[in-house]
């Protein structure tokens, strides 16, 4: 069955602050990439548009209120797991699927020295995925990493069929242990963005000690502009 026969909270469906799937851009993506009839097509199809649609940047983190909006995202052309995931699920809802977050801890084992140096730590604080309920279930998927970039880095892009949870790659391609979760914060209809900026002020307090540039273009604030 379809997802519209199974009664889910309305909050799964609407929009909202950060998921603005009613702004002429994101409605725009929405037409341009939700292929198929099924909600099961429609979610494979938008799935992969973001995945490879937008590179995956981890060294612009904005935590702004606008900087987090689904259709901002479009402006940019990239953005950092919290913002893909939410962008996955603005677009899902758009076409009436259910959809919600996730956010966890993750550690890295092959992360990039570069931004291990910036952060201090191979842990990866409020990693994002996200939820679609899918003919009858809900269903993970992560659409943080683009294709281009695990090849780069020698890692099998992650993969969504709309049945099966698609979270992270536990080994690269030569059977190295590349990445594992090790706190889940839960299920959010939103961006919790309150709780992201204290747990990163909590992991990573020298990254807000007014500094939010530095030599190598890293770009890091808590943002407060409405």
């Amino acid at each position: 069955m379809d997802s519209t026969n199974f009664s889910v909270d309305s909050a799964y469906l609407a929009p909202s602050l950060y998921m603005d799937f009613n702004s002429p851009e994101v409605a725009a993506f929405v037409a341009k990439h939700a292929e198929g009839k099924t909600d099961k097509e429609k979610a494979i199809s938008l799935y992969y548009a973001v995945r490879d649609g937008f590179w995956y940047d981890p060294y612009h983190v904005n935590m702004s209120h606008i900087a987090l909006k689904a259709s901002s995202m479009i402006e940019r052309g990239s953005g950092y797991c919290v913002e893909k995931a939410n962008f996955l699920a603005a677009v899902a809802r758009a076409c009436n699927i259910p959809a919600r977050l996730g956010f966890a801890i993750v550690r890295n084992h092959i992360g990039t020295e570069k931004l291990q140096q910036i952060l201090k730590s191979d842990l990866f604080v409020f990693h994002g995925y996200t939820e679609l309920y899918i003919n009858g279930q809900w269903v993970k998927a992560t659409p943080a990493f683009n294709k281009e970039l695990c090849e780069r880095f020698n890692v099998t892009p992650l993969e969504f069929d709309g049945e099966h949870d698609s979270v992270f790659q536990e080994f690269d391609a030569q059977g190295n242990k590349h990445m594992e979760y090790l706190h889940d914060y839960g299920i959010f209809t939103e961006v919790p963005r309150e709780l992201m900026v204290n747990e990163l002020k909590k992991h990573y307090p020298h990254l807000f000690k007014g500094l939010s540039h530095n030599d190598s273009g890293h770009y890091f604030t808590e943002g407060n502009e409405e």
